[in-house]
Order: C-alpha cells, then structure tokens, then sequence
C-alpha cells in the first residue's frame, strides 16, 4: 500500500470503533492536494453523521478552516486563541494568531482611540478588535484579499485607510496574483483576483485602500 492508501486505512479502523473522542494527527498528509480536498469532504460528511467528537491536528491552515466547527491555536504549548473559524480569522487577539492562520499585514504604532498612529504620523482606522486607552502600544492586522490596489486614489472616502507604495513583486497564483508592495520600508501584500485586467508592474506607484472593519486593533505583547 502506499503512504495515501496506509494512512487511509488506519482512519478506518480508528473511526469503526465508534470512540467517544478521535484524535486525528495529520491525517491526511500523505495524500495529493485533490485527494486531500477530497477526503476532507468525506471525513467532515462522516464525523458528523456518526457524531464523534474529533480533535484534528494539522499545520495546514486551509485545512484547518475547511475541517473545524472550533480551532484552537497553541504557542509554544498555551492556547492563545479559541473559536469559529471565521471569528479566528476574522478578529485574531494577538499578531501571533493573525499570522499563523493565513496572512496578515501588521502595522506597530501607538493607539488613538479607534486605531493607532504610525511612527511616521499615519493614521490607521480600527473597526474591529480590542478597546485600548490612547497612546498604549498596539498593532493593527488587516488581510492583503481586504486590501484594493490601483494606480490612484480613486473615489473619495473619508473613511477608508489610504497608503501610497511601490510595486515590487508579483506572483501569479492561476486564479489570484499576490503584489508586494514597498512602503516606508516595510513589504505590504496584497491580494487580488486575476479577472483580465491589466496587471500592475514592478516599480509602479500605487495606493492602498480599505475599510476600517478590515482592520482589528490588537494590544501590544
């Protein structure tokens, strides 16, 4: 048998015996991406249909969404954050939690109230995360598929955060292109969906845009 077809098998033999809880270590590792994405559909449609409660190990952060109803992530043998996968990636409580499952643009600055202030005087506004008294040190994290790309600032939004960079990088994903963007010397990335339009290139200046309810304030440490 080979390492997709073994792994297969021991899954079987751990789910016929109906335990009261399943500890599953990266089950399925060894398989290739579509018969992974494949049998996480099936193991999802099984766990629930026999109703044992299953705790799944992996380091595979789609994984991780697609499989859980709860993801707890550990540092260093602590839980740092528990919850519905969309509340985890939607309003991580540390920078450690924002950039362990799936990426995250951090920015470190002193807090203003609703967001914080740049060392360089730029305000990021915060819609989300945690409520901190002015001037505390804080980060905001804002996910590069929230963040909008174009050559110019666009329509006027007083609400919106602005920053202008570089284009330094492209890679193409098929159905995304991820841009690195420079900016006062730290890399920003952004993600966008390939729809046909013309891509930007490397060196070209750009501006930044997106709302506030991206963006999750975090406290410092």
């Amino acid at each position: 048998l080979s390492g997709g077809q073994r792994q297969r098998v021991a899954l079987a033999r751990a789910i016929v015996t109906k335990p009261r809880v399943l500890l599953l270590d990266e089950p399925l590792g060894a398989l290739d991406k579509a018969l992974r994405v494949d049998m996480q559909i099936e193991l999802k449609r099984i766990q629930r249909e026999i109703g044992i409660t299953t705790i799944f190990v992996t380091h595979d952060q789609e994984e991780a969404l697609t499989m859980s109803d709860r993801i707890g992530i550990l540092r260093d043998g602590r839980l740092v954050q528990e919850g519905p996968p969309e509340e985890i990636y939607n309003r991580p409580k540390s920078e450690f939690a924002a950039t362990f499952l799936g990426d995250a643009n951090i920015f470190r600055g002193d807090t203003t109230g609703d967001g914080i202030r740049l060392p360089d005087g730029t305000a990021i506004a915060a819609g989300a995360g945690a409520k901190l008294a002015a001037g505390a040190k804080a980060s905001c994290a804002v996910r590069p598929e929230r963040i909008r790309i174009a050559t110019d600032a666009g329509a006027p939004d007083g609400t919106a955060n602005m920053l202008k960079g570089q284009v330094s990088k492209r890679i193409f994903a098929g159905n995304n292109s991820t841009y690195f963007v420079e900016r006062g010397g730290q890399t920003l990335k952004v993600i966008v969906q390939n729809t046909g339009v013309d891509r930007l290139a490397e060196g070209q200046d750009v501006m930044l845009s997106w709302s506030p309810e991206s963006t999750v304030l975090i406290a410092a440490g």
